[in-house]
């Protein structure tokens, strides 16, 4: 279960990666990370503030970006208030390994994510 307090809030910041290893190396070395790795395709990172993840893709522009994440007590509650909003769903709700997600982008076009571990 999320922590308390965390419901709308931002929780996780992923990054799609072309090349984990590489990703792994920039950042160890240049901010110190350390890292989890979940198979070939995803490794979480931590930087002693936040969590956050790389996702192995060959889908990404060529600058990159992360996508911002946010938790949900009630995902299904928060995926209605971004409809409600004027948010468009970009990627319905899917299952996960400690929970399920959706992604959607707001009025300006910017992706996001929530994810809930319900």
């Amino acid at each position: 279960m999320g922590a308390k307090g965390a419901d709308r809030k931002i929780d996780y910041i992923e990054f799609n990666v072309r090349d984990i290893g590489r990703a792994k190396a920039f950042y160890g070395t240049s901010f110190g990370w350390t890292f989890t790795d979940y198979g070939p395709d995803y490794c979480e990172f931590q930087d002693g503030r936040l969590t956050g993840g790389f996702a192995k893709s060959a889908d990404i522009n060529a600058k990159g970006g992360a996508l911002i994440i946010l938790f949900a007590d009630e995902l299904e509650d928060a995926q209605a208030r971004i409809e409600k909003a004027g948010g468009k769903i970009v990627k319905p709700i899917f299952s996960f390994p400690g929970g399920r997600r959706f992604h959607f982008a707001d009025p300006e076009g910017y992706e996001l994510a929530v994810w809930s571990d319900r």
